[in-house]
């Protein structure tokens, strides 16, 4: 009987991976580090802007907040404190109003040098 003869082809060099850099046994460990790395950085680009406007709303609003009840408050105590001190002799015994009116004239007057210090943008033509 005969028996059937095969020819083989020559196959490439084959390559030694022992001397290369290439270290296959954590592979799984550098693949999570990449992943890991790059989900960071787009995480970082895109919502670190975000959080940033979103705290300074926050805070802007915190502030504004504040600053309008502080305000109101001193309002308060400077209109309790003139109607305390004001002479009877000359606003008469119910004088509320003229506090009222002093501390108004001092946030008027206050409002105007403000408004006189703001520069209007020039139109370039």
């Amino acid at each position: 009987m005969h028996e059937p003869q095969t020819t083989l082809r020559a196959v490439a060099d084959q390559v030694d991976l022992s001397a290369a850099r290439v270290r296959t046994e954590d592979w799984p460990v550098q693949a999570t580090d990449s992943i890991v790395k790059v989900v960071g950085t787009a995480k970082d680009k895109v919502t670190g802007p975000i959080t940033t406007v979103a705290r300074a709303i926050v805070f802007g609003t915190f502030a504004t907040i504040l600053g309008t009840t502080a305000l109101v408050l001193f309002a308060i105590l400077l209109v309790r404190v003139l109607n305390n001190y004001l002479p009877d002799s000359v606003f008469g015994e119910e004088h509320i109003w003229a506090a009222d009116v002093l501390v108004g004239l001092m946030f008027v007057l206050i409002a105007a040098v403000l408004f006189r210090k703001a520069k209007t943008p020039r139109v370039a033509e």
